[in-house]
């Protein structure tokens, strides 16, 4: 029931689920998608006959219509069984593909890695990496109470594995993965790709055999280290990728471990051979030199045993020797040491024969005079002719039997007697090795051979007759490729064994920055044995890579700070770390004097800021992309705020340094006319001509506001009726001069009096 439930559950899932789309895709489902469209829409959940829930993404409308069985690739229904194994299948494909994408995630090659500027992972990096280096040494350094002193060496192999660009194939010049198949010297320790080093071997095999096996690939021949030259026979080309100790095949990437280690104890036997194996976790380069404590006594046996680290036992105790030298005269006055110099002094001593005496080294007493030995033979005729010598002197050379020159007839005449020539013909092979000498017998060497015969070349093309001492040499030049493949012989009447080609290689090597030094030959060249530094900017840290990586290989992490000049109108930069490439933009505060007033440019320093840069183009030309150039910009108006009046003092704002002075407020002005009975109603203005009188403190004249156009207001005297005659003015109005009709008070009369001279009377009067 529960195999059919998980048939069930697989069956409603969308349909990109069930055809494995994704990373981890299998066969099937890629068989799937190449299947017409007609079949697949039968298929989908989500199609007409999918089951009750067909009716779409977001419809849950019910049919009556039964679920069609789920159909495989041949239209057989697929059953419960077979449902669960395409999951399984599926399920696997995926965990697959989920492993691979975690091992690139922790790929270690130079060309993936991102510029992580930030100093906080930098840290973070090195702390990482130290805790690896601690963990692979950790043993070691129990043993030596600490001292890494003799861990330099392997240090730097393991400190390399964690370099960017450190770790180079030398065959492809490419990056060395943590992930990939790695091949290690183990002569000089170096890193290869698996498939490049058994390329490798393949091609240096074939090229030795077709070169000098008669029988071509019957022999085995040794192939060589591409760096160090060392030989491996055919038996030792690598087929497996194993850790660094031979352990493990196929080491995991582990982000916690060195690159290619299983991390288990090395446990290689450490050289020079004492018994001991390394303590080290499995780790690149050579094993470290013995850390372990043992009981010896010094080199000349004669003091006690000190304990001693076992790679250094061997030590001195500083007495004198006083063995016997083996001049058998003198002892040896060195201190303690192993084996004893040869004899340092000098003494009288005789030649072999004993005629002369010498000073002479005591280590070599042996020695030759250069006087003749004179003795008397034994033939009493004849002295010995040999320089000084021990011994008896040798028998007379004519007291042997002796032969005329040409050697036919024998003599046993003394010694004091010469041997004459027979006379007869010499018959002695002549250097040709064919004809013999045709002269009487006589003494000294024969003439040359002066037969002519028929001579062939030495090629074999062409005869021609001439003396028989004489060799024959054609003009004809050897048309074969010398054993480089590359260049003909050309030599004149060549035999066929053509010498090998006295040219240089020339061709570029992989590195595209030196040329091959060997002579010509086949195949490929070795690898470029030169290598570069990489320097950091300020050239505190050093990176070495072999010869043509300089120009992919990152510069080397540096700790200290960049050194680069101000390229701003600052004195110094902010302190940052050396890094490659131009230094990030001045943040510092600008602080330069702005024009016109006593402020500094508080923005951030825009002496090289990247401006767009778009050149014009014609109607028939492609517009170019914009360009970024660096450039100074102005420094902007100063905003810092000034505290300004506006121009009637009606309030007091904050105004930016580059606006400052006065403003208006749009408010209405409010300065008194020179009415003095009305207010200026302008909108807020300057007044640039403003006298005030001295004694009144009131202002007299404003000639910038407006003119009072308004009748005068004033109130009249009592009893007046009319209005003032002038316009609106300052003081009092003047009298009224209007003339008024009044009767007497009879009423009899008419009578025009001023108004001024009515109202300003009194009633009695008015009476009177």
């Amino acid at each position: 029931m529960s195999i059919c439930r998980v048939s069930e559950a697989v069956a409603m899932e969308p349909a990109w689920r069930q055809q494995g789309r994704g990373r981890g895709r299998s066969q099937e489902a890629q068989g799937e998608r190449s299947r017409p469209p007609q079949q697949k829409e039968k298929e989908r959940p989500g199609g007409a006959a999918a089951g009750p829930w067909g009716a779409g993404r977001g419809g849950r409308t019910k049919t009556a219509a039964a679920p069609e069985p789920q159909r495989g690739e041949d239209g057989r229904v697929l059953t419960c069984a077979s449902v669960q194994s395409k999951f399984e299948e599926i399920r696997k494909s995926n965990q697959a593909a989920a492993q691979r994408l975690v091992e690139s995630q922790i790929s270690s090659s130079s060309d993936d890695d991102d510029d992580n500027d930030d100093d906080g992972a930098v840290d973070h990096e090195d702390g990482k990496r130290g805790k690896i280096l601690a963990s692979t040494f950790t043993t070691y350094t129990n043993q030596t109470g600490g001292d890494v002193t003799g861990l330099v060496r392997t240090g730097q192999y393991v400190s390399d594995l964690f370099q960017s660009g450190a770790l180079t194939c030398l065959i492809c010049i490419a990056s060395v993965k943590r992930t990939q198949a790695v091949w290690s010297c183990s002569s000089c320790f170096s890193l290869f790709h698996l498939p490049c080093i058994q390329k490798w071997a393949k091609d240096s095999a074939f090229l030795v055999s077709s070169v000098t096996d008669e029988d071509f690939g019957q022999k085995q021949h040794p192939w060589p280290c591409p760096k160090c030259r060392a030989e491996y026979p055919p038996s030792a080309t690598p087929n497996r990728y194993m850790c660094y100790c031979g352990k493990m095949q196929d080491p995991p990437a582990d982000p916690w471990l060195a690159p290619h280690s299983c991390g288990s104890v090395c446990q290689k036997e450490l050289k020079p051979t004492c018994g001991h194996t390394c303590l080290l976790l499995c780790h690149p380069g050579p094993c470290p030199p013995c850390p372990k404590m043992v009981s010896v006594s010094c080199m000349c046996g004669k003091a006690k045993p000190l304990p001693r680290r076992c790679s250094n036992k061997a030590w001195s105790c500083q007495q004198q020797c006083n063995k016997l030298l083996p001049c058998r005269q003198h002892t040896c006055t060195q201190p303690c040491h192993t084996e004893c110099s040869p004899c340092p002094r000098v003494s009288v001593q005789k030649c072999v024969c004993g005629r002369e005496k010498a000073e002479r080294p005591c280590a070599s007493p042996q020695w030759n005079c250069q006087q003749v030995c004179g003795s008397l033979l034994s033939c009493g005729n004849h002295t010995c002719e040999v320089l000084c010598h021990d011994g008896v002197c040798p028998p007379c050379p004519r007291s042997v039997s002796r032969t005329c020159p040409c050697g036919k007839t024998k003599s046993s005449l003394p010694c004091t007697e010469e041997v004459s020539p027979c006379g007869d013909t010499c018959d002695r092979r002549l250097s040709c090795g064919k004809h013999t000498c045709s002269m009487r017998c006589h003494r000294g060497s024969c003439e040359t051979c002066r037969q002519e015969v028929e001579r062939e070349c030495r090629c074999g093309k062409y005869r021609k007759l001439m003396s028989c001492h004489k060799e024959y040499l054609c003009d004809s030049k050897c048309p074969k490729t010398r054993s480089c493949q590359r260049h003909q012989c050309r030599r004149k009447c060549c035999p066929g064994n053509c010498p090998p080609c006295d040219q240089s290689c020339g061709r570029t090597l992989g590195c595209r920055n030196h040329k091959c030094p060997s002579g010509c030959h086949q195949g490929s060249c070795y690898p470029c044995p030169e290598t570069v530094e990489v320097r950091c900017t300020c050239g505190s840290s050093v990176l070495v890579v072999p010869c043509g990586r300089e120009r992919s290989t990152k510069p080397p992490r540096c700790k200290e700070s960049c050194r680069c000049p101000s390229s701003c109108h600052h004195p110094t930069r902010e302190t940052h770390r050396c890094h490659p490439g131009p230094c990030p933009p001045c943040r510092q505060s600008c602080l330069l004097p702005l024009p016109g007033c006593s402020h500094t440019c508080p923005q951030p320093c825009h002496d090289l800021v990247l401006v767009k840069s778009q050149q014009l183009a014609g109607p028939w030309e492609q517009p170019s992309e914009p360009a970024f150039v660096k450039k100074a910009l102005p420094c902007p108006p100063c905003q810092v705020a000034i505290p300004t009046s506006c121009f009637g003092e009606h309030e007091v704002s904050p105004v930016p340094c580059h606006r400052r002075g006065r403003f208006s407020c749009k408010r209405p002005c409010g300065r008194p006319l020179t009415c003095g009975n009305h207010d200026c109603s302008r909108e807020c203005h300057l007044v640039t001509n403003e006298r005030v009188d001295s004694l009144l403190k009131k202002v007299r004249t404003r000639p910038d506001c407006e003119v009072c156009e308004e009748a005068c207001s004033k109130p009249r005297p009592p009893g007046c009726p009319h209005t003032c005659p002038r316009p609106c003015h300052p003081g009092d109005c003047p009298p009224c001069s209007q003339m008024i009709r009044q009767r007497c008070h009879c009423k009899i009369s008419l009578l025009y009096i001023e108004c001024t001279s009515v109202h300003s009377r009194s009633l009695q009067e008015r009476v009177v």
